[in-house]
Protein backbone atom coordinates (compact mmCIF):
# COMPACT_ATOMS: atom_id res chain seq x y z
CA UNK A 1 0.00 0.00 0.00
CA UNK A 2 1.56 2.91 -1.25
CA UNK A 3 -1.48 5.47 -1.01
CA UNK A 4 -2.17 7.75 1.69
CA UNK A 5 -5.40 6.33 1.67
CA UNK A 6 -4.53 2.86 0.92
CA UNK A 7 -1.92 3.69 4.36
CA UNK A 8 -5.39 4.58 6.19
CA UNK A 9 -6.82 1.66 4.99
CA UNK A 10 -4.45 -0.61 5.73
CA UNK A 11 -4.05 0.55 9.47
CA UNK A 12 -8.03 0.33 10.08
CA UNK A 13 -8.07 -3.16 8.65
CA UNK A 14 -4.68 -4.09 10.44
CA UNK A 15 -6.32 -2.25 13.59
CA UNK A 16 -9.04 -5.23 13.81
CA UNK A 17 -7.30 -7.91 11.94
CA UNK A 18 -4.34 -8.23 14.81
CA UNK A 19 -6.98 -8.42 17.49
CA UNK A 20 -8.36 -12.07 16.34
CA UNK A 21 -5.96 -14.60 18.21
CA UNK A 22 -2.60 -16.17 16.17
CA UNK A 23 -3.26 -14.08 13.35
CA UNK A 24 -0.34 -12.72 11.03
CA UNK A 25 0.16 -10.17 8.72
CA UNK A 26 2.30 -10.75 5.48
CA UNK A 27 3.01 -9.34 2.10
CA UNK A 28 3.63 -11.33 -0.90
CA UNK A 29 5.63 -10.49 -4.05
CA UNK A 30 3.08 -8.58 -5.76
CA UNK A 31 3.04 -6.08 -2.88
CA UNK A 32 -0.51 -7.83 -1.69
CA UNK A 33 -1.37 -7.45 2.43
CA UNK A 34 -2.77 -10.23 4.04
CA UNK A 35 -4.27 -11.00 7.31
CA UNK A 36 -4.14 -15.14 8.00
CA UNK A 37 -4.74 -17.33 11.16
CA UNK A 38 -3.19 -20.49 10.58
CA UNK A 39 -1.72 -19.27 7.23
CA UNK A 40 -4.74 -18.88 5.84
CA UNK A 41 -6.04 -15.87 4.24
CA UNK A 42 -8.84 -14.11 5.20
CA UNK A 43 -8.41 -10.71 4.04
CA UNK A 44 -6.62 -9.42 1.25
CA UNK A 45 -5.60 -5.83 0.55
CA UNK A 46 -3.31 -4.36 -2.33
CA UNK A 47 -3.07 -1.47 -4.94
CA UNK A 48 -3.76 -1.28 -8.47
CA UNK A 49 -2.74 2.11 -9.84
CA UNK A 50 -4.54 4.57 -7.41
CA UNK A 51 -7.24 2.41 -6.44
CA UNK A 52 -6.93 0.33 -2.87
CA UNK A 53 -8.46 -2.56 -2.41
CA UNK A 54 -9.72 -5.07 0.08
CA UNK A 55 -11.00 -8.44 -0.30
CA UNK A 56 -12.38 -10.54 2.31
CA UNK A 57 -13.64 -14.03 2.91
CA UNK A 58 -17.18 -14.98 3.63
CA UNK A 59 -19.62 -17.01 3.67
CA UNK A 60 -20.86 -17.79 0.09
CA UNK A 61 -24.42 -17.23 1.96
CA UNK A 62 -23.03 -13.69 2.84
CA UNK A 63 -21.40 -13.46 -0.20
CA UNK A 64 -24.59 -13.43 -1.90
CA UNK A 65 -25.99 -11.03 -0.01
CA UNK A 66 -23.08 -8.47 -0.29
CA UNK A 67 -23.53 -8.86 -3.83
CA UNK A 68 -26.79 -7.29 -4.46
CA UNK A 69 -24.99 -4.42 -2.13
CA UNK A 70 -23.73 -0.90 -4.23
CA UNK A 71 -19.71 -1.22 -3.60
CA UNK A 72 -19.12 -5.21 -3.44
CA UNK A 73 -18.33 -6.98 -5.44
CA UNK A 74 -16.79 -10.83 -6.36
CA UNK A 75 -13.09 -10.97 -5.90
CA UNK A 76 -11.02 -11.91 -8.87
CA UNK A 77 -9.83 -15.45 -9.53
CA UNK A 78 -10.86 -16.02 -5.77
CA UNK A 79 -14.66 -15.00 -5.51
CA UNK A 80 -15.95 -18.43 -6.18
CA UNK A 81 -14.32 -19.14 -2.66
CA UNK A 82 -16.78 -16.84 -1.22
CA UNK A 83 -14.34 -13.50 -1.28
CA UNK A 84 -15.84 -10.32 -1.66
CA UNK A 85 -14.32 -7.31 -2.66
CA UNK A 86 -15.20 -3.78 -1.31
CA UNK A 87 -15.02 -0.47 -3.25
CA UNK A 88 -12.48 1.74 -1.55
CA UNK A 89 -13.94 4.50 -2.97
CA UNK A 90 -17.29 4.51 -1.39
CA UNK A 91 -17.61 5.56 3.07
CA UNK A 92 -16.79 2.23 4.21
CA UNK A 93 -19.30 0.97 6.89
CA UNK A 94 -16.63 -0.13 9.48
CA UNK A 95 -18.63 -1.64 11.98
CA UNK A 96 -19.97 -3.76 8.87
CA UNK A 97 -16.36 -4.81 7.57
CA UNK A 98 -15.43 -5.62 11.31
CA UNK A 99 -18.40 -8.05 10.81
CA UNK A 100 -16.73 -9.38 8.02
CA UNK A 101 -13.54 -9.49 8.85
CA UNK A 102 -15.01 -12.01 11.78
CA UNK A 103 -16.69 -14.13 9.60
CA UNK A 104 -13.97 -14.60 7.12
CA UNK A 105 -11.37 -15.12 10.23
CA UNK A 106 -14.21 -17.96 11.49
CA UNK A 107 -14.55 -19.68 8.48
CA UNK A 108 -10.26 -19.89 8.15
CA UNK A 109 -9.16 -20.13 11.72
CA UNK A 110 -9.05 -23.53 13.13
CA UNK A 111 -12.01 -24.44 15.70
CA UNK A 112 -9.62 -23.99 18.90
CA UNK A 113 -9.48 -20.55 18.11
CA UNK A 114 -12.65 -20.03 16.78
CA UNK A 115 -13.77 -20.58 20.12
CA UNK A 116 -11.87 -17.74 21.67
CA UNK A 117 -14.12 -15.15 20.15
CA UNK A 118 -17.34 -16.58 19.87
Amino acid sequence: MKSQKGLELLAKVREISMKLPEVTEAVDSFGHTSFRVTDKPFVMMGENAPIATLAIKTLPTTQDLLLQKAGYSKTPYIGRHGWVSLDTNETIDWQEVQELILEGYLRSAPKRLAKLVL
